[in-house]
């Protein structure tokens, strides 16, 4: 199968492979089980690289924070009051150099059962990416598996100076932590941070409220926020050469991509640094960054990034098309906006940040998601990711514990995913399987197509603007060419649909009364391709067309 198109599967390690289905709301490990690094077998990960998928994400395998008491096997225990939920949140990391306990089979062989997914994903034709969290690090950060002659975060750190360039932590001198919770949350004695450190979310008082990231406190790259955000940067920071060094322990396994979680609440001057560094030892590594500022896309690309999330502009483009919020000529100006960095934009529709399509909160129906998915698997080159669970409608709608019912699926309890479950047991609805069979076809046709991956890519909506809630594209490699057309009504439609003759020239295309065939369906049909004449065509409630033909 060509990959020249990236597919990104993400799989919430901790609840993909769980079929525990007890789901006690703030249910601890022994009552709601977890998923683990086994259940990525040589049959699982096939049936993803069959699907089209090229590389899979695997979330939260880091050691983070956790109320689950692990001290009989050595891992230091993590007070509950600066824990979000049962299980913790995968960005609270405890240990940047360990692996999760609660993945592993057995916890005191969890680096190399880590090491054998990675050969076994390998093997199966896919390839590894895992999170780095560099913002922030759980308040109780203490690594008992760092390499001989490492020394830990915060270890060198003059606590008497709120900031100090060589300091790897921020600091409120002689302030204790007091937070707006209780800190003792059910425990004999209570948590006791002193002086306090700043808190992830760029917090820089002792007292965090509801809504901060209070569980993490925020890492020094030398940026002097108590002075309006002033970089020391030379010398070099000593948390720059940590978080590099870090990096590098993990390409070392044989990992072939980093998605780097909020990555620009970290300075631009740092990627450069660690990126040059970790492609010189390891020149196909590919870092994914989490940047929402449009305004700085220019900057994280030019510092070492291949992709960003299209998040700002794509993303809610998308759900707002979806919705019938606004219409689709959202997504020409969305993909506008990007057009000299296309290819590093990664396009997605869910992940473990964002409501589900199916959820409540969302569109209510996971087939309503499919013309977004058509667009945005097909319309340019870049990388698209998927969030497990998505290809069957998941719904996310359960009030799991520390995650409320949100429609979003839990990142910090113990939990069993509905569909991930009825899907490993074959037991998904009529409806699920025909959504999950449309989504096996578009990832297919992006996979495979060369026209998706190499090809360039016509917008028609511009001469068919009367359509509002419909969205058309040419894609074209050598002699092949595909017509993209989404239908987002819930009606089905007719689109009478003008290819002008700019097309023409510009994808160098003769005239021609055309067979075609229908890449979702097989069906062909009659495309008469005349300079700014017009053609019907036939679209299903809230699906699409992607005609194929030869030139």
């Amino acid at each position: 199968m060509n990959n020249g198109k990236i597919i990104l599967y993400q799989v919430f390690t901790r609840l993909y492979g769980n079929r525990n289905t007890t789901r006690k709301p703030n249910g601890t490990l022994e009552e709601n089980g977890s998923g683990k690094l086994n259940d990525f077998t040589p049959e699982v990960l096939r049936q993803l690289r069959d699907r089209g998928i090229s590389h899979v994400w695997y979330t939260g395998v880091i050691r983070h924070a956790t109320q689950t008491d692990y001290t009989e096997q050595g891992i230091p225990r993590q007070h509950p009051a600066v824990v979000k939920g049962r299980a913790g949140s995968p960005y609270a990391i405890a240990d940047y150099y360990d692996i999760d306990p609660d993945l592993a089979q057995h916890v005191e062989q969890r680096m190399e059962e880590f090491e054998q997914l990675v050969a076994r994903t390998h093997k199966a034709g896919l390839k590894v990416v895992i999170d780095f969290v560099p913002n922030h690090v759980a308040r109780q950060y203490r690594s008992i598996s760092k390499p001989e002659g490492v020394k830990d975060l915060g270890a060198d750190d003059n606590p008497d100076h709120g900031f100090d360039p060589q300091n790897n932590f921020y600091y409120c001198p002689g302030q204790p932590f007091a937070p707006y919770f209780d800190l003792y949350h059910g425990e004999t004695e209570p948590y006791t941070e002193l002086p306090a450190k700043a808190t992830g979310n760029d917090h820089f008082d002792n007292a965090p409220g509801r809504n901060d990231w209070y569980e993490t406190v925020k890492l020094n790259y030398g940026v002097d926020y108590y002075a309006g955000r002033i970089g020391h940067f030379d010398p070099v920071p000593d948390t720059w050469k940590k978080m590099t060094d870090i990096l590098l322990f993990w390409a070392a396994k044989g990992i072939d991509g980093f998605r780097c979680d909020m990555a620009e609440m970290v300075p631009a001057e740092f990627w450069a640094y660690a990126t040059a560094i970790v492609k010189a030892q390891h020149p196909q590594m590919v870092f994914i960054g989490e940047v929402y500022n449009p305004a700085e896309y220019r900057h994280y690309i030019a510092s070492g990034f291949d992709y960003l999330y299209d998040k700002v502009g794509m993303y809610d483009a998308m759900r707002d098309v979806v919705c019938h919020r606004r219409d689709t000529d959202a997504i020409t100006w969305a993909w506008q906006q990007t057009d000299d960095i296309r290819d590093h934009m990664l396009y997605f529709l869910e992940n473990h940040d964002e409501q589900r399509i199916a959820s409540d909160f969302f569109a209510a129906d996971g087939q309503k998601g499919v013309p977004a998915l058509i667009v945005s698997a097909l319309m340019q080159q870049n990388p698209f990711m998927l969030y497990a669970g998505q290809e069957y409608g998941e719904r996310g709608m359960d009030s799991e514990g520390f995650s409320g019912h949100d429609g979003r699926t839990t990142i910090f309890d113990y939990w069993a995913v509905d569909t991930l479950v009825r899907a490993a047991r074959q037991q998904l609805t009529a409806d699920e399987q025909a959504l999950s069979t449309l989504y096996d076809k578009v990832l297919g046709i992006a996979a495979k197509e060369k026209a998706v991956s190499e090809g360039t890519m016509f917008d028609l909506m511009y001469v068919n603007g009367q359509y509002r809630r419909q969205y058309a594209f040419l894609r074209k490699a050598g002699k092949e060419l595909l017509l993209v057309v989404a239908n987002f009504d819930d009606e089905a439609a007719t689109m009478n649909l003008t290819v002008p003759a700019h097309a023409f020239d510009y994808l160098d295309i003769k005239e021609k009364n055309a067979t075609a065939t229908d890449l979702l369906t097989g069906k062909k049909a009659k495309l008469p391709l005349k300079r700014d004449a017009a053609f019907d065509v036939s679209l299903p409630a809230r699906g699409g067309v992607v005609y194929k033909l030869k030139l």
